[in-house]
C-alpha cells in the first residue's frame, strides 16, 4: 500500500529518496514524496490504493495499530505521550503552523467509520487518514462555572480608528466588572484598521480600547472581523471593506457572492476567489494572514493575559456560511429559505471542473434550477420539497461540492490563523450560525443554501467539527436563547434540537463548544434558558441528566443603553452568577440578596453609563 503523506506545518526541508513512517509491528508506509521534519508536526497521509483489509471494516481494524507514531527521521521520540498531562501545552507551544488541506484531499470522508479505540487515527473509507492531537483546555470539569463575556457596541472604534463614547465605555467597563463578567468580546474590523492602503495598519483605537479593558481587570475576546457591518441582523452602524477593496469589487463585481439573479453581496468577499491574486497583488486569504499577522505583532505583549480569544471571522457577520440569507434591502425575511450564492464567475468556474471531473458537465451550469427564491418555503419549490431534487444524485453532487467549498474556505483560514497565533497563549475560536428554522422538515433548506449539508439523514455539523478540531478551534455557536415553542410553529424551528446536534458533533470531534445569544434578549426566560442549556446535558437522544463539562464560555449580546436599564440590569447581575455558580447553586434567599447587593453597588456606574451610551 503506497500512501502521500503531507506535512501538516511549514517547517519542512527537502531531501531525496523514500520517506517512511515508523510504526509498531513492523509496518512500513512508504511515500512518495520526500519528507524531513526540523520540529514535531502532524502527519496527513492520502491513502492511494484500497489495501486496507479485503473485508467489510477489516481496515478500520487495523487503523490504531499501523498509524500510531511519527516520521522515523524527526525528533518525535522527545515527545510526551498523548496522556501525560503537559502533552497539549507541549504541542500548542512547540509544534509546526498549520496549513491547508493538500491539493486532491478527497472530501467523502466525512459521515464514515473512525477506528475504535484510539481518538488520534480518523480513517475514512479508501481515501485518506489523518493522525493528529487535539488542542484541548484545561477540563474544569462537569461542575464547573461558565464565565459570561459580553458583547461591545459595533462601532465601539469608529471609522476615524478613536474609541466612540469613551466616558460611557469607562463606566460600562466598571459596572460589568462589578457584575462579575469575565470580559469583552469586540469586532477588530478590517475595513477601519487597513482603510489607508494594502498593509498600511492603524491600529491606534484598539490599543486604546483594549487598554481601557485591560486597566478595568477585563479579559478581551478580539474577533477578526473580515466582513462589512451593514445589513445583518442587529447591525447598527455601516463599516465597509477596505476602500482600496471596494475599488478591486467595482473593477471586478466576481469578487463578490452572487444569487442566480445577479445580486451582488458585498459584505465578504466571495471563497471562489480565495487562491487569485486579485487583492493588489496578494489573494484573500493572504490579506487576511497578513492583517492577523500584524495584529498578532502589535499586541504580542497582551495576548494570553488580557486578549485571551481570537475569533476568527469567515464569512458573513463573522461567521462559516455563504450569505443565503441577507436582509438588506429587504431581499431576505425570516422565514424564508435562502438562496444559493455560487453563480460568481470563479464559484462557476470551480463548479463545472467539478462536475467535468465526474463526466456530468451539464451539472456545472450553476445551482438548482427549481430551489424557489429567498422568501419561498422548502414545499413550495420542487428541489427542497419532501422527496424533492435534493436526495437525486445531481442535488446529492452539488450540495457536496457546495458544502465542500465552505469547508475548504474554512480550512485554509484556520490553518493560517493557527500558525500565526500558535504560541501567544490566546485560544483561537470560529463561529457557526444557528439556522434553525425548517429544522424540522426533511431537507433543511435554510441550512443548505447557507453551506450547512445538513438534512434529516445527513449531519452537516461533525465535517464542521472536525475541521475546527484539526487546528484546535474553539466551536462557537449561537441562538442558545432560544425555545422551540416561541418560535412559529408553521416554519417547523427548532434551536434547541439544532443546539443539541452541534453539542453532539463537538463532542465527537473532540471540539471545545462556546455560546451566544443570536438576539438581543433581557428577560427572566432567555436568561434562564441559556443558563440550562449552557450545562450540555444532552445527548443524541434528547436532553439528559447526564452529567457533562458545560460550554467553555458564553458571550452576551450585546452592551448597550437597554442593557443598563434597572430591571434589565438587575437581572443580568443575576444572571451572571447563575452562570458563574454552574451547579452549585446558593440557596435562593442568599443568591437574592448577594445579586441584589451588586446591583445596588454598581447602581451609580449603570446610570452613568446609560446615560451616555449613545449621547
Amino acid at each position: 500500500m503506497a500512501a502521500a503523506c503531507t506535512l501538516v506545518g511549514p517547517s519542512t526541508f527537502w531531501g531525496t529518496g523514500v520517506s517512511s513512517v515508523a510504526v509498531p509491528e513492523s509496518s512500513v508506509v512508504e511515500s512518495s514524496s520526500s519528507i524531513v521534519v526540523d520540529g514535531p508536526s502532524r502527519v496527513r497521509c492520502v491513502i492511494q490504493g484500497s489495501n486496507l483489509g479485503s473485508g467489510p471494516g477489516q481496515g478500520l481494524q487495523r487503523s490504531s495499530k499501523d498509524l500510531e507514531a511519527s516520521l522515523t527521521a524527526s525528533p518525535f521520540s522527545a515527545l510526551p505521550s498523548s496522556s501525560s498531562p503537559s502533552a497539549d501545552e507541549w504541542w500548542r507551544s512547540q509544534s509546526s503552523r498549520g496549513s491547508a488541506r493538500p491539493e486532491g484531499f478527497d472530501m467523502r470522508m466525512f459521515g464514515t467509520a473512525t477506528a475504535e479505540g484510539h481518538t488520534g487515527v480518523d480513517w475514512e473509507v479508501g481515501t485518506w487518514v489523518e493522525h493528529h492531537l487535539e488542542e484541548t483546555s484545561t477540563s474544569r470539569g462537569t461542575s464547573g462555572g461558565v464565565p459570561v463575556f459580553v458583547m461591545l457596541p459595533l462601532d465601539s472604534v469608529n471609522m476615524n480608528n478613536s474609541v466612540n463614547r469613551k466616558r460611557a465605555m469607562n463606566a460600562g467597563f466598571l459596572a460589568l466588572k462589578s457584575a462579575g463578567v469575565e470580559g469583552i468580546m469586540m469586532d477588530v474590523w478590517w475595513g477601519i484598521v487597513e482603510k489607508d492602503g494594502p498593509m498600511k495598519y492603524n491600529w491606534s483605537g484598539y490599543v486604546e480600547l483594549i487598554n481601557m479593558a485591560k486597566k478595568h481587570g477585563l479579559k478581551v475576546q478580539c474577533v477578526m472581523s473580515f466582513h462589512q457591518c451593514g445589513g445583518n441582523v442587529g447591525d447598527s452602524c455601516n463599516i465597509p471593506l477596505p476602500p482600496w477593496v471596494v475599488e478591486e469589487i467595482r473593477n471586478n463585481n466576481d469578487l463578490v457572492y452572487t444569487d442566480k439573479y445577479g445580486n451582488r453581496n458585498y459584505e465578504y468577499l466571495s471563497l471562489g476567489c480565495d487562491n487569485l491574486p486579485v487583492l493588489k497583488g496578494r489573494t484573500p486569504v493572504q490579506a487576511y494572514c497578513d492583517f492577523m499577522r500584524s495584529f498578532r505583532d502589535n499586541f504580542k505583549d497582551l495576548l494570553g493575559e488580557t486578549i485571551i480569544e481570537i475569533q476568527v471571522g469567515m464569512g458573513p457577520a463573522g461567521e462559516l456560511r455563504f450569505p443565503g440569507y441577507p436582509e438588506q434591502n429587504g431581499r431576505w425575511r425570516f422565514p424564508g429559505i435562502g438562496e444559493f450564492q455560487c453563480y460568481d464567475k470563479y464559484m462557476v468556474a470551480n463548479l463545472k471542473c467539478a462536475a467535468e471531473a465526474i463526466g456530468k458537465p451539464a451539472w456545472g451550469n450553476g445551482g438548482p434550477s427549481d430551489a424557489g427564491d429567498y422568501n419561498r418555503w422548502p414545499d413550495e419549490t420542487p428541489f427542497f420539497s419532501r422527496d424533492g431534487g435534493w436526495k437525486t444524485a445531481y442535488g446529492e453532487f452539488f450540495l457536496t461540492w457546495y458544502s465542500e467549498m465552505l469547508l475548504n474556505h474554512g480550512e485554509k483560514i484556520l490553518s493560517g490563523a493557527a500558525g500565526i497565533f500558535r504560541g501567544t497563549g490566546a485560544v483561537l475560536s470560529g463561529k457557526v450560525a444557528g439556522i434553525h428554522w425548517h429544522y424540522g422538515t426533511r431537507s433543511h433548506a435554510a441550512e443548505l443554501t447557507a453551506g450547512y449539508y445538513n438534512t434529516r439523514y445527513r449531519d452537516g455539523y461533525t465535517p464542521i467539527a472536525r475541521m475546527f478540531g484539526r487546528h484546535g478551534v474553539t466551536l462557537n455557536f449561537t441562538c442558545i436563547e432560544m425555545k422551540d415553542e416561541e418560535q412559529p410553529p408553521q416554519a417547523a424551528c427548532s434551536p434547541e434540537s439544532l443546539l443539541r446536534q452541534v453539542t453532539v458533533a463537538s463532542r465527537t470531534a473532540g471540539v471545545r463548544l462556546a455560546g451566544e445569544n443570536a438576539l438581543p434578549r433581557f428577560d427572566q426566560s432567555a436568561y434562564n434558558q441559556v443558563v440550562k442549556k449552557s450545562r450540555l446535558r444532552f445527548n443524541l437522544n434528547g436532553d439528559s441528566n447526564e452529567e457533562q463539562e458545560p460550554m467553555c464560555a458564553f458571550t452576551y449580546l450585546r452592551m448597550s443603553e437597554s442593557l443598563f436599564q434597572a430591571e434589565n440590569w438587575r437581572l443580568f447581575v443575576s444572571f451572571v452568577r447563575h452562570m458563574q455558580e454552574g451547579r452549585t447553586f446558593q440557596p435562593w434567599e442568599q443568591g437574592h440578596q448577594d445579586s441584589e447587593s451588586q446591583v445596588h453597588a454598581t447602581r451609580p456606574l449603570v446610570q452613568e453609563a446609560q446615560a451616555l451610551m449613545y449621547h
